[in-house]
């Protein structure tokens, strides 16, 4: 493609093409294979440039009326070059690129929902010259929605991506309800992508319109995990409103959406619709270490996702890893001092001391024995060698008592020496 039709292509100048006899539109590429159209779609007009002409350069960005206004003219400009290229070769519609992309990729990727809704009309309108949408251009046209690039992306994958709401209901107005938008080559589909981003407009178009949205993505998942590593609590309500039994879904290593809140330490609005509706997916172990989401939060240190799970599900703290470590065990881990090495030597000198006391004890216990508390009566008569204190009810309980402190004793000496 000549530098001044790349340029004319590019800021949509329509006077160079039509002063160019003879010209074949559907020849002129670019070295990655973009016609006319690729390039349009996927460049920025210099209109702005006009109108800075005669503002000054911070004019502009001041006024977001004049914004406005730039961005519509654009719009329109766009719009027009395009549908009178189309009919100057309607062909250019269904050409690709090096990547395997139509221009209906190229403009639901970058949200034109106007030039979505014009590609549409002229892919009827190249069947037979009609704009009324009969049998013939519906499937013509869904012929053209379903094409896809290298990477297995059909539009409505690139639409999700951009999260455009007008161009992604454009795409589905004429796509039967039943056929199921497979995933692309990173295992994602259009459900998925949309929920990757915490789009929950984008969603909502697609499960209402697609009947049959599948919602799988990579390493087993499901839309509504990416909801959950989005931590969009919105996106979450929506799924689960048209698919609520994924809340229990889990992917390839064991983990359901509520695993991957807890670890990211989601917002608690989060944990709460997650929970709203099943709330056994909080007894589910992953399968690497069998860790239930609880444990999961408590291991990262997330306590107001472990205070929430456990206000709406009290007694899934019973639950235990494959180690039987519960949620104790891991609130330690995470929130006690470090514990401080203690060599053997300072244990056993421990150890010695607390002999040396109970040696002591001993001493003083049999010392009590042998020596009668009080002393005992000298002189002579029928109570010499009777005990002062032997009417006493504390003398007694000294003479009940001495024989078990001589039994259990040596007993206690026995245990500390033996640990």
């Amino acid at each position: 493609m000549e530098a001044s039709l790349y340029n004319a292509a590019a800021e949509g100048n329509i006077e160079v093409f039509n002063n160019k006899q003879g010209l074949q539109l559907e020849s002129l590429k670019t070295p990655n294979q973009d016609n006319v159209l690729h390039v349009n779609l996927a460049t920025e007009e210099t209109v702005k440039f006009s109108i800075i002409k005669i503002f000054s350069v911070g004019f502009v960005p001041a006024y977001p009326f004049l914004n406005l206004f730039v961005t519509m003219i654009k719009r329109e400009k766009k719009s027009d070059f395009i549908e009178q290229i189309l009919s100057k070769c309607p062909s250019l519609l269904f050409q690709t690129n090096a990547k395997g992309q139509t221009p209906l990729h190229v403009a639901a990727r970058y949200g034109h929902s106007a030039i979505v809704k014009l590609l549409i009309k002229s892919c009827a309108k190249a069947i037979d010259g009609d704009l009324e949408l009969g049998m013939d251009q519906v499937s013509a046209v869904r012929e053209m929605l379903r094409i896809t690039d290298q990477e297995s992306n059909t539009a409505l994958h690139e639409a999700a991506g951009c999260g455009n709401v007008e161009v992604v209901k454009a795409l589905l107005e004429f796509e039967v309800p039943d056929f199921p938008y497979s995933a692309n080559k990173k295992q994602e589909t259009p459900l998925y992508i949309a929920a990757k981003r915490g789009d929950g407009g984008v969603l909502s178009v697609i499960l209402d319109k697609s009947k049959s949205a599948a919602h799988g993505g990579p390493h087993g998942r499901t839309a509504l995990h990416a909801a959950a590593m989005a931590g969009d609590a919105e996106a979450i309500r929506i799924i689960l409103e048209k698919k609520g039994n994924l809340t229990k879904e889990r992917d390839e290593d064991g983990h359901t959406p509520l695993h991957y809140a807890a670890h990211l330490g989601s917002r608690l609005s989060v944990v709460e619709e997650l929970l709203k509706r099943d709330v056994s997916a909080a007894y589910i172990g992953d399968k690497k270490r069998g860790m239930t989401p609880l444990l999961m939060a408590a291991r990262e240190g997330n306590g107001g996702t472990r205070a929430k799970i456990l206000s709406l599900c009290p007694d899934c703290c019973e639950k235990v890893d494959n180690k039987g470590l519960n949620l104790l065990h891991y609130t330690a881990f995470k929130d006690c001092l470090p514990i401080r090495d203690v060599s053997i030597k300072r244990l056993e000198a421990i150890r010695n001391t607390h002999l040396i006391v109970a040696a002591l004890i001993a001493t003083i216990t049999f010392a009590a024995v042998i020596t009668v508390p009080g002393g005992l009566e000298s002189e002579k008569g029928s109570k010499q060698g009777n005990p002062f204190l032997i009417h006493e009810a504390a003398f007694k309980a000294f003479v009940v008592n001495w024989p078990l402190f001589s039994l259990f004793l040596p007993v206690g000496i026995w245990r500390m020496i033996d640990e």
